[in-house]
């Protein structure tokens, strides 16, 4: 399996330097490993060093990094070289990958009622509950479950052990035990839609759990109900939203990080790895919650003393006040 140089920036544009067309590309590789069939990508200026080491029989890079990286050879210039990189390994896909087929495997389960667009696939051992609905070009991969009344849209992937529309998490307390309240909802979900193995998005209580166009999810990731995700937003492994949270547009949500019931994130917020959301954050930009790591000892030190910050504030406002009244 190979691609030339020439194929790739007639494909994708970009400016080929220091190089021949007719190079043969056997692999995609990563910088420091790359050998001299292989093509690569700087995409931040501190690797530096391993590219000038590199091998790889073309790099991609940035503007900036042009000269260095024809002092070592073949460079494909482009103005994002990491998005650049990303089509790269979609063309490669494209030309030398196993096109899924369209249709539905012997042994998913298709409700009648459900409607599957005839260009989905629909992968083994997938349920497909009661008025579902899979949309154009759409990819369910094996053992994925959607619920009754859910909707896909167009040109989503959704990875092994998805579950869309399980019920949310809802009970009323009652003399001491729980009553469940019933989720009425579903999960509409847009088009462009990727959601990694093992993800749970609950159906909503009354209304639907939303998920916008072009949402990126992680494995592992739990969507409470009645939570609404804005395009474009991202969010890595093991992230927990809780019911009726609402993620504005192009967030990004680092691993593990929880974000609490009812809260609000504004457009363009991003959240830390780890990090647990308390509160809304209405404006944009970098948040984090994360305590550092220490030995344990010292660990224990700085956390009692953490819990003393409040009366030793109150203690020091005093102190203000006394010395302004002499």
């Amino acid at each position: 399996m190979s691609l030339l140089l020439g194929n790739i920036v007639d494909a994708l544009g970009g400016s080929l330097e220091g190089g021949q067309r007719e190079t043969e590309v056997l692999r995609i590789a990563p910088l420091e490993t790359a050998g001299p069939g292989d093509i690569s990508f700087l995409s931040h200026p501190r690797y530096q060093q391993q590219l000038a080491a590199s091998r790889a029989a073309c790099v991609i890079v940035a503007p900036a990094m042009r000269e260095l990286a024809l002092a070592r050879g073949a460079c494909i210039v482009a103005d994002n070289p990491y998005a650049y990189f990303a089509r790269v390994t979609q063309l490669w896909r494209q030309r030398h990958g196993e096109a899924v087929p369209a249709g539905v495997h012997p042994s998913a389960v298709v409700d009648a009622t459900a409607v599957v667009h005839p260009s989905a696939s629909v992968g083994p051992l997938c349920v497909v509950e009661r008025g579902a609905r899979i949309g154009a070009g759409t990819v369910l991969k094996s053992r994925v479950t959607v619920g009754a009344d859910c909707h896909i849209g167009a040109r989503c992937i959704v990875h092994a052990g998805v579950v869309i529309g399980a019920d949310g998490f809802g009970f009323a307390p009652e003399n001491g035990q729980w009553i469940k309240i019933e989720q009425l909802g579903a999960v509409r979900i847009g088009d462009d839609v990727e959601i990694g193995a093992n993800t749970c998005i609950d159906r909503g209580a009354l209304q639907d759990t939303v998920i916008e166009d072009g949402v990126k999810l992680d494995n592992l990731i739990q969507v409470g109900h009645n939570v609404h995700i804005g395009k474009h937003a991202a969010m890595a492994g093991c992230v927990g939203i809780a019911g009726s949270a609402t993620i504005g547009a192009h967030c990004t949500v680092g691993g593990g990080a929880i974000v609490l019931g009812h809260l609000e994130l504004a457009d363009n917020v991003h959240i830390s790895a780890g990090t647990v959301v308390t509160r809304s954050l209405n404006r944009p930009g970098q948040y984090t919650g994360m305590f550092p790591i220490d030995d344990n000892a010292r660990w224990e030190k700085n956390a009692a003393t953490l819990k003393q910050l409040h009366s030793l504030r109150e203690r020091i406002k005093a102190l203000e006040q006394a010395l302004k009244a002499a």
